[in-house]
């Protein structure tokens, strides 16, 4: 695609041009926002670099490509991570320049920006591409910043250091480049966690050649500028642009970083060293309930209230709409009342499953959802996936509400290309994390094998790769999120033949841990044949800190642990996971069975929030007003065992 460059002068930039280049997107023009009064070298932005702000004229003529600048005439109005549209707000500003810059280039599509770390810089250019059609480019984005500085400094980027701001660095150090700072930044990085890249505001740099380059800069005068009050110091230069020896064949295209790193670089190898796991547990044959015509009555739709959250599951269209677009909005109609009705909107859920009887019906239904969550600035987590549903019955709806606003204001909403992981491809976050006094809880979207980049499924078609890829994808958004800990996941599958490998590359990865399901469905988005998703956790409390806690609230907790054990021995149900959370609050369960007298006894009698898995043919005959149900064609446990139903209990304190 054609794209415009947003430039600061810093190597970041620049060096994300380098990498929209190499993946075959056509520069077009540069943009930049340079301070209301010239004669300031910085202002106080939370946003743009503004040092050599006066220098950033001469990259037009480097490049030979037109640039477009904007005064900042507003300020950091909006400090919250992510961005809504704010009056007075120096994103406006970006959201000028860029509305220009569309006019004049209309057919121009991305939009480049060099953002590695921060959240803060790439959600507000997310929000102003997204309000001009745009899609952002940020190669850089989560790289590993040691590598990506030797790559920086390998690659021919003459960029030099123009501030500095932190310990260990000084007005020495003003003019020198990269290549000269770099074994000083990984000293620093040792001895006082220095970011490598200057992510933490230790040091600014100007750009004076790049590969792309058709004239560099020369220095034509220099001032070194000292502020003693606050050890910052600047190089204040005049430049010139000046002829350079340019060969179409010295340019060369930057590698994409490997697509797996390290530790599942080797999960794939190990997949594929395994070869055949062993003869597979085939799981239950189920009638196939969409050729018969059996009808099977739709699961009533359940709503569980806890004291900070509501489950509302298994939504349908009961009049069951002819379309499929009826049914949606019936669903949603039915979901408004719901959340009215309890005091709170659709910006305070937290997670949609949405359940589909065709996924080539996608496009259709998620023209009706995006109305609902289009205008978020996060927007629930989603699992979508096609499966057998009730008869005439198109689509069903489940949500986690959280009863207090200010939970909703945490989680990542990617839509950046990058190298990282997918970004989205609807109106839904990667994930949104709940804080409660003991623990974080993180919703994770359905991952499938996309490559980032460029959104497509990787030339590596194997499924041994796929399940190691999405595996990733899955890793690399807990990794962002900060909470690592696997309560329950389910993986998605097309083909029984998915299931070996899936069941592999989760046992090496999180050393067996029972929290997984594998579940057989009949589509998945994009036509992918594995996808994973589910929660994760992370404790805020320490093994040490139940010291602290009273008798009373120790022996509450046990009596919970007691009750819980007791329930799924009582209703011989098999465990592979029961997971303290917190001091108790929450205790998550990954359970089977084969048996319908216990599963629907322990339905009926278990208290907190269940979720089903069976396929429809054995779950007709259960009473499921209180719980989520999900058909699947068959299920298995982390080690590939079949079984009937797999449940997974949240019991709350």
């Amino acid at each position: 695609m054609k794209f415009v460059a947003l430039i600061s002068g810093g190597k970041d930039s620049f060096y994300n041009i380098h990498h929209c280049i190499s993946r075959g997107h056509e520069l077009v023009c540069l943009a930049n926002l340079y301070p209301e009064e010239p004669e300031r070298d910085e202002i106080d932005s939370f946003m743009f670099q503004t040092v050599g702000h006066d220098i950033i004229n001469s990259y037009s003529e480097c490049l030979d490509i037109p640039l477009y600048r904007e005064k900042i005439v507003g300020s950091s109005k909006n400090q919250k991570l992510e961005y809504s549209l704010t009056k007075e707000d120096e994103i406006e500003d970006l959201f000028r320049l860029l509305q220009r810059v569309q006019r004049l280039h209309p057919d121009i599509e991305g939009v480049s920006c060099g953002a590695i770390l921060s959240h803060y810089q790439r959600t507000r250019v997310e929000n102003v591409c997204d309000r001009l059609g745009l899609t952002s480019l940020t190669y850089l984005w989560q790289r590993n910043q040691l590598e990506l500085m030797g790559e920086m400094c390998q690659n021919g980027l003459d960029a030099r250091i123009v501030k500095v701001a932190a310990i260990g660095l000084n007005t020495s150090h003003l003019g020198k480049s990269i290549s000269q700072l770099y074994p000083k930044l990984i000293q620093l990085n040792q001895m006082y966690d220095v970011h490598i890249c200057g992510e933490g505001g230790e040091f600014e740099t100007l750009v004076f050649d790049a590969p792309f380059f058709k004239k560099k800069l020369e220095i034509l005068s220099e001032e070194v500028i000292a502020d003693s009050t606050d050890d910052v110091s600047y190089l204040k230069v005049k430049v010139k642009a000046v002829p350079k020896e340019v060969s179409v064949e010295d340019f060369q295209m930057l590698e994409a970083p490997p697509l797996l790193e390290e530790e599942f670089s080797l999960i794939f190898e190990e997949l594929e060293s395994i070869g055949d796991v062993g003869e597979l547990d085939q799981g239950i044959s189920n009638i196939d309930l969409g050729s018969n015509g059996v009808r099977i009555s739709a699961s009533p739709t359940s709503i569980f209230k806890t004291s900070k959250k509501l489950y509302i599951s298994n939504l349908i269209d009961t009049e069951l709409s002819d379309t499929i677009e009826g049914q949606v909005q019936s669903i949603f109609e039915q979901l408004k009342d719901i959340l009215e009705k309890n005091s709170v909107s659709a910006n305070n859920i937290k997670h949609v499953t949405l359940l589909l009887a065709d996924m080539n019906e996608f496009s259709k239904v998620n023209k009706v959802y995006s109305r609902y969550f289009e205008s978020f600035y996060l927007p629930p987590s989603r699992i979508c996936i096609g499966t057998k549903l009730y008869d005439k019955c198109f689509a069903q709806l489940s949500c986690e509400v959280l009863l207090s606003d200010h939970l909703l204001k945490e989680g990542i909403h990617i839509r950046s290309r990058s190298y990282w992981a997918p970004h989205n491809i609807g109106p839904y976050s990667q994930s949104i994390v709940e804080r409660n006094e003991e623990f974080l809880q993180a919703s994770l979207s359905g991952q499938i094998p996309l490559e980032p980049a460029t959104m497509q499924f990787p030339k590596d078609n194997s499924l041994n790769f796929h399940a190691t890829f999405s595996l990733q994808h899955l890793h690399r958004v807990t990794e962002v999120v900060n909470v690592r800990e696997y309560g329950s996941i389910i993986c998605f599958v097309t083909e029984i033949s998915s299931v070996n490998l899936a069941s592999s590359a989760w046992n090496q990865y999180n050393n067996g841990a029972g929290s997984l399901t594998i579940v057989q469905v009949k589509q998945l988005p994009r036509g992918a044949k594995i996808e994973w998703g589910g929660f994760s956790y992370k404790n805020l409390v320490g093994m040490y800190d139940d010291d602290e806690d009273d008798d009373n609230e120790l022996e509450q907790n046990d009596k919970i642990e007691t009750i819980i054990n007791d329930t799924i021995e009582k209703y011989s149900l098999q465990a592979t996971s029961i997971q303290k959370i917190g001091k108790g609050e929450l205790f998550s369960s990954t359970l089977y069975s084969n048996s319908l007298n216990d599963v629907s006894s322990f339905l009926i009698n278990a208290k907190g929030k269940i979720q089903l898995y069976a396929s429809l043919a054995e779950a007709q005959s259960l009473e499921l007003k209180s719980v989520e149900f999900t058909p699947v064609d068959n299920l298995w446990d982390h080690n590939g065992q079949a079984y009937k139903y797999g449940l997974v209990w949240k019991h709350y304190k």
